[in-house]
């Protein structure tokens, strides 16, 4: 057994959560592990009749039955979700302090797990209204100090025919656009560093590229350099997390369909809307999980490879892009 197990178990969290940064999880997740293994371990070292200093807590007092008593009151306030979340942290860390030869066993199949529900999608309700917000926003609205209507078509476009979670879209760069016409792609960085190729229409490539010529009218040709941010401000420094957000939910506003945006959703709305006009319009559940960048279908044994030729009919049979066509007129190739 490795001398590390008289180490402290606040030594040998940090240690884990060192090990999993490498694998460079967003900001978000790695403090989602470290409150998750904090509080059960506070729960622990509450636990018995003699209370220990969270900091004199050992890894060999972590028994499957302290384990389950534990887990037992995390999970009394809890929803299903976040204590599957929290079961699936302490997991990987008994996994890691096995294969680093601290422990000789991992006590968590030993400790209960509800079943983890899959999310539900919340698409925009309605069968017109990704049709209806994009030609609202289209218009020039003269309640607005500054209109940019070709930045505004721009963003929702891609996340309505691209589906990109909101970091993907921040992530974006000019450069990102590639391809010859009739063979145009988003190169996008994924979650957890992965990246992938979302095809794109010439419809929504027309709208990106009236986009982009809007912009070289507001702030010149050096504004849409290949390593300069896809999506910007109205002062032309690259969009953040709260200016996108704000950015869609005025959308949503100007068109009068904010009562069709499930709760909480915001843009993550366009990408299910997305997601659900696939499956409607015959993409199969194989082609719509790679085209979102979703990590599970990869680790399932259902996993599935597809072509570009496949991926591209997909995006084709969305029928949002049709939407686009009448929003930007046909240019000859320049």
């Amino acid at each position: 057994m490795h001398d590390k197990k008289d180490e402290s178990l606040g030594v040998l969290i940090e240690e884990f959560l060192t090990a999993r940064a490498t694998g460079k999880p967003s900001p978000h997740t790695l403090a989602a592990y470290r409150r998750d293994l904090y509080a059960v371990a506070a729960l622990v070292a509450d636990g018995d009749a003699t209370p220990l200093p969270l900091d004199e807590l050992l890894i060999t007092d972590l028994s499957p039955r302290v384990m389950r008593a534990a887990f037992a009151r995390f999970a009394a306030p809890r929803a299903p979700a976040s204590v599957h979340r929290a079961w699936s942290t302490w997991n990987s860390f008994f996994t890691f302090l096995v294969a680093d030869g601290v422990v000789a066993g991992n006590p968590m199949p030993a400790v209960g797990r509800p079943r983890a529900l899959l999310p539900q999608p919340k698409p925009l309700r309605g069968a017109d209204t990704p049709e209806v917000l994009l030609a609202a926003v289209a218009r020039d609205d003269g309640r607005q100090r500054d209109p940019w209507p070709e930045r505004d078509v721009a963003v929702l476009a891609v996340a309505l025919c691209a589906g990109l979670r909101l970091s993907e879209l921040l992530a974006l760069r000019v450069g990102s656009l590639a391809g010859r016409p009739g063979e145009r792609r988003i190169e996008v960085l994924g979650k957890g560093g992965r990246p992938r190729v979302v095809p794109i229409e010439a419809d929504l490539d027309r709208v990106l590229r009236d986009y982009l010529d809007s912009r070289v009218r507001r702030f010149g040709s050096r504004s849409v350099r290949p390593d300069s941010a896809l999506l910007v401000d109205r002062r032309g420094e690259p969009l953040r997390r709260g200016g996108l957000q704000y950015l869609v939910e005025s959308c949503f506003r100007r068109a009068g369909v904010g009562d069709r945006v499930p709760r909480g959703a915001r843009l993550h709305a366009l990408r299910h809307t997305f997601a659900t006009r696939l499956a409607e319009d015959g993409a199969s559940a194989a082609e719509i999980m790679r085209l979102l960048g979703h990590a599970s279908l990869a680790s399932s044994q259902t996993y599935i490879e597809v072509t570009a030729v496949q991926q591209r009919d997909a995006v084709r049979a969305n029928r949002t892009n049709r939407a686009l066509a009448a929003l930007v007129p046909v240019r000859e190739e320049r």
